[in-house]
C-alpha cells in the first residue's frame, strides 16, 4: 500500500508517503525562503506529499533564528519558486504554519514583534540565535482575549497567502510546544478565561484557527499536526489528555479539515502513545490520518495495511535520503543524517545529500 496512489480530498498523491514537518533553518536572517529551500523540497518530491518546516504565519511567531515566514509578498514570491519545483515534480507540498510562541527569543525576531503565548511563563529551555549563540528563552506576553482573535486572523491571512504562493494546502502545527499546543496543554495553559481551565477552554485556540483557515481556503486545504504524548517545549501529557485530545478530533471532524496528523516520538525518547488511544483518536476523526515517528518501510507497511492511518510520514530518513521512496521500494541502505547540520545555514546537510546512485 506504501507505493499506491491515494486521494487526498481533490489531490491526487502517487503515494502514502509524506514528507514530515522539520525545522531546517535556512531562509534568509530575515526569514524570507531562499531557491536552496526549492532545490531541497525538490530533491525529496518522489514522495507523495511534502510538508513544509515550520513557517510562521505572522512576525510574532519568528522566534527561532532563519525560520521561513509566510504572511507578506515577499514571502508569497520566494515561497512560489519552492512550490513551482516541487510541482514540477509532479508532487503535493502543503505549508505547516508554526508559531513558536513562547519558544522564542527577541534576538530572533524583527523589529516591533513580541514573544506571546497563552502564559506569562518563560520556557525553561535555551533558544539559538545567530546573535549570541544559546540563551534563555524570552519572557512571553500572555494574549488578552482581543489580542488572541487578532492572532486567528493573522493564521486566516497566512492561509490566504499561503493559496497565493500556489501551495496545495496548510498544515496548522498544534504539536511539539509551539503556540497553538501552549494553549492545548495544561502543563503550560495557565489561564483563567475563556480559554483555559479546561478542556472545552483549552481546545478552543485549536478550533478557532481551524475554523478560521477553513473559512478562508475550505476546510479540504487544512489538515492539523498533534502530539498529545509528546514532552519537546516543556509540553509533555497531563491527566485528561486523552479525553481533551478525543474531543478535539471530534470536533475537527465537523470542522471538515482534510487530515490529522499524529506524531509519537517514542522513537526519540518520548514517552510511548497507548495503541488504543491511537486507534481511538483514528476512529474520532472523520477525515485521513496521518501517522508519524520512527517508521520504516516495514512498520509503515504494517500501519496502513492494519488500517492505523492512511498516510505515513517520514522525517530524518527523507531528510537523509532525496530518493527515499526508491531506496525504500528497492530495499536499498538507508544513509543516516547529519545531526550537526540540522540547523546550520547553507547546503552541507541539506541539498548535498546524494541519491543511492550517487552513493554507491
Amino acid at each position: 500500500m506504501l507505493f499506491e496512489p491515494y486521494r487526498l480530498g481533490a489531490l491526487m498523491l502517487h503515494n502514502r508517503a509524506v514528507t514530515a514537518p522539520m525545522t531546517r533553518n535556512r531562509a534568509t536572517a530575515a526569514h524570507v525562503p531562499t531557491p536552496m529551500m526549492a532545490s531541497y523540497y525538490a530533491q525529496r518530491a518522489d514522495l507523495g506529499l511534502l510538508i513544509t518546516e515550520g513557517t510562521s504565519p505572522s512576525p510574532d511567531g519568528l522566534g527561532y533564528a532563519r525560520i521561513p515566514g509566510l504572511f507578506d509578498v515577499e514571502h508569497i514570491a520566494a515561497w512560489r519558486v519552492v512550490t513551482n519545483a516541487v510541482h514540477t515534480r509532479d508532487a503535493k507540498i502543503y505549508a505547516q504554519f508554526m508559531h513558536c510562541g513562547r519558544a522564542a527569543h527577541v534576538d530572533n525576531m524583527p523589529a516591533g514583534a513580541r514573544v506571546v503565548s497563552s502564559t506569562g511563563v518563560a520556557l525553561t529551555e535555551s533558544i539559538f540565535t545567530d546573535t549570541a549563540g544559546l540563551q534563555p528563552a524570552s519572557l512571553p506576553h500572555a494574549l488578552t482575549e482581543p489580542e488572541i482573535a487578532v492572532v486567528v486572523t493573522e493564521f486566516a491571512h497566512a492561509a490566504r497567502a499561503a493559496m497565493d504562493a500556489g501551495f496545495d494546502g496548510i498544515e496548522l502545527h498544534a504539536a511539539n510546544g509551539y503556540l497553538i499546543e501552549q494553549f492545548l496543554n495544561a502543563n503550560i495553559n495557565d489561564r483563567a478565561d475563556g480559554y483555559g481551565g479546561s478542556i472545552p477552554e483549552r481546545n478552543r485556540f485549536a478550533l478557532e484557527v481551524a475554523r478560521a483557515c477553513a473559512d478562508a481556503i475550505g476546510p479540504d486545504r487544512v489538515g492539523m499536526r498533534v502530539s498529545p504524548y509528546g514532552v519537546f517545549n516543556a509540553s509533555g501529557a497531563f491527566p485528561d489528555v486523552e479525553t481533551q485530545y478525543l474531543a478535539l478530533a471530534t470536533q475537527l471532524s465537523v470542522l471538515g479539515i482534510m487530515y490529522l496528523h499524529l506524531v509519537d516520538h517514542e522513537s526519540m525518547g518520548a514517552p510511548a502513545i497507548p495503541r488504543d488511544f491511537k486507534t481511538a483518536l483514528r476512529e474520532a476523526f472523520a477525515g485521513t490520518f496521518i501517522a508519524s515517528g520512527g517508521f520504516d518501510a516495514v512498520s509503515a507497511e504494517a500501519a496502513l495495511q492494519g488500517q492505523q492511518a492512511d498516510l505515513v510520514a517520514f522525517g530524518r530518513a527523507s531528510l537523509a535520503n532525496p530518493d527515499l521512496l526508491h531506496r525504500l521500494e528497492a530495499h536499498i541502505p538507508l544513509a543516516p543524517p547529519s545531526m550537526a547540520t540540522f540547523y546550520t545555514p547553507g547546503p552541507v546537510g541539506y541539498t548535498d545529500y546524494p541519491a543511492a546512485s550517487l552513493a554507491s
